[in-house]
This record gives C-alpha cells, structure tokens and sequence, in this order.
C-alpha cells in the first residue's frame, strides 16, 4: 500500500467525552467513601490502596484527598445536613447513595467557588455511574433540598 505522504488523524471516539480530572477525583473519593461507609477503615489506607487504581494518576489529586479527607472527617455533620432531606434514615441507604450525598454535602458546605449546580449534577452523575437503576433521581431531589439548606442565597436566586 502505498503512502500519500498525508498524515492520517483517528476520528474521535463518539458518544464518551473525555473525564475531567474533577470527575475521576469524585468517582474515587466515591470509592473510597464506599469502602470506608463498609469497613470504616482508615482514611490514609484507603487514600493509598486507591493510588493503586488504574487512572488514578489522571484525577485532580488535591480534590480527590479533599473530598476524602474531608467526607469523612465531616461524616456526623453531612448526615447532619442530609438527614432531614431523606425518607428514610440514613443507615438504611444504599452506600452508594450514602456516598454520593456525602460528597455533595461536603462541596456544597466547604467549596462555594463550585456552584451548586455543578456540584449536583456531578453528584447525579456518579449515581447513574456507580448507583442502582433509578438512584440518581433519588440523589437529584435530595441535593435539591440540601443546596437550600447549605447555599440559601444562591440556590434561591437560581431557583
């Protein structure tokens, strides 16, 4: 086969953009709060057995240890925050949800230069990712009312 001397380019994958370093750094914060909400494990050992994942080096490093850190250090508070948002109790969550609500709470609560509405939509995101069938409509409208309670100002002037 002969070369026209072109250079040929790949067509781009369709249908699967590209993660953001935000996105992987929430999908493994997710992981590792599913792991400690199951064992309670020590957030460092988890923080480290997650270096080992595949991608990891391709996350927003410094918001994934917040998010880890953070979460877990704030636990009591976020499901604080959550649980009055809820028609269950908090314990009888899946811990996929359990997660993903704790994320969220703590970036609505402790990252205010992210507007809620990113925060939620992510958070939906990694419900349909990694939740049961319809979880992530149960995420959407509990962060609906969390973002009132934890950004009064800005989720009322969105509305």
């Amino acid at each position: 086969m002969a070369d026209s001397g072109k250079a040929r380019s790949v067509p781009p994958v369709r249908g699967t953009p590209a993660k953001s370093a935000r996105r992987r750094a929430r999908e493994l914060a997710l992981q590792g709060l599913y792991q400690w909400l199951l064992a309670r494990e020590d957030a460092g050992a988890i923080q480290a057995h997650l270096a080992e994942t595949p991608g990891f080096e391709k996350a927003d490093f410094p918001h994934f240890e917040a998010l880890l850190h953070g979460a877990i250090g704030a636990a009591g508070e976020l499901d604080a925050l959550i649980a009055p948002n809820l028609d269950r109790k908090v314990g009888e969550l899946s811990p996929v949800e359990h997660g993903v609500l704790m994320l969220a709470a703590f970036e609505l609560l402790r990252m205010p230069e992210i507007p809620y509405r990113v925060v939620i939509n992510e958070a939906v995101e990694l419900a349909k990712t990694f939740g049961g069938t319809d979880g992530y409509k149960y995420v959407n409208g509990v962060l609906d009312r969390v973002a009132i309670r934890a950004r009064p100002h800005e989720a009322h002037a969105r509305g």
